[in-house]
């Protein structure tokens, strides 16, 4: 079990763009943590909004490093590389840890040292507000797979992931502009077991109008992920059968729905491609 407090080897990744009004609230859920992390590295996504030069004056002990907009699985994986630790924690900037949550996954870790990805439950807020999180967003440890086909499994604000992970299944895929993890965790699942904090260790915050989450049409590009799982070598038979039943119900709610709208080229496409399987 973790018996010191110390500064232990994980960096923690916080992407942000335009949130400097936010930052200030997730940093320092990271600073309080019970154990400190190596690195704080926050990657500065083209914001407009004086980010950089607000944490390099607030947050001097911070790591910042700068690009131009190119979307958070672009940022996430700057902040790989920048990052020097063999443990990665990513945070997003709207979100915020509870004081133990690296210290209770790292006890966690420690009990199961084959490990290698652990995550949290996690508590919703809607502009300040506490929500009860949906039965079906409950978290799930061990084999997931299947959990991860309806939706995203995990969120990335819980995840604290061994280095190798990405030497093994790949990083953030930047052509998506959303459900990136939803993309990333079903290349994870589908290669290891993944470990489980049964209790709630972060903050999840909603209710504002840049959340990527708030962006339309979402399920094509679940749909592009489910492709180009279907495409790779990183599945058994049994994850082919369960991808394909899960792609060919989402193509065809899709394209009900753009044939709804009077998109009757695109539904064609989409109507296809739930044929085809």
């Amino acid at each position: 079990m973790i018996t010191s407090l110390d500064c232990v080897d994980i960096s923690v990744i916080i992407p942000s763009y335009n949130r400097k009004s936010l930052l200030g609230r997730c940093i320092s859920s990271v600073m309080t943590q019970t154990v400190q992390p190596a690195e704080i590295i926050v990657i500065d996504d083209g914001s407009t909004d004086e980010t950089a030069t607000w944490v390099s004056r607030t947050f001097p002990m911070v790591s910042l490093s700068q690009q131009e907009n190119s979307g958070v699985s672009s940022a996430r994986n700057l902040g790989l590389v920048k990052s020097k630790s063999p443990w990665v924690a990513f945070l997003d900037s709207d979100d915020v840890w509870l004081s133990k949550k690296l210290e209770k996954q790292l006890d966690a870790l420690t009990s199961n040292p084959k490990m290698k990805l652990c995550h949290t439950e996690e508590d919703w807020l809607y502009n300040g507000a506490k929500k009860t999180v949906p039965a079906a967003y409950r978290k799930q440890g061990g084999w997931i797979f299947e959990h991860c086909l309806p939706r995203c499994a995990i969120s990335p604000s819980t995840a604290l992931i061994h280095r190798s992970v990405f030497d093994e299944v790949g990083i953030f895929d930047e052509t998506l502009p959303a459900c990136e993890d939803y993309d990333l965790w079903l290349r994870v699942s589908s290669k290891m077991p993944v470990l489980l904090v049964d209790e709630p260790l972060i903050e999840k915050h909603g209710g504002h109008s840049d959340q990527l989450s708030n962006q339309r049409e979402l399920d094509r590009y679940r749909i592009q992920a489910l492709i180009k799982f279907l495409k790779s070598d990183e599945k058994t038979e049994e994850y082919r059968l369960m991808a394909e039943d899960q792609l060919r119900n989402r193509c065809g709610i899709y394209a009900k729905g753009l044939k709804k709208h009077g998109r009757e080229t695109e539904a064609k496409y989409y109507f296809s491609i739930a044929e085809s399987l």
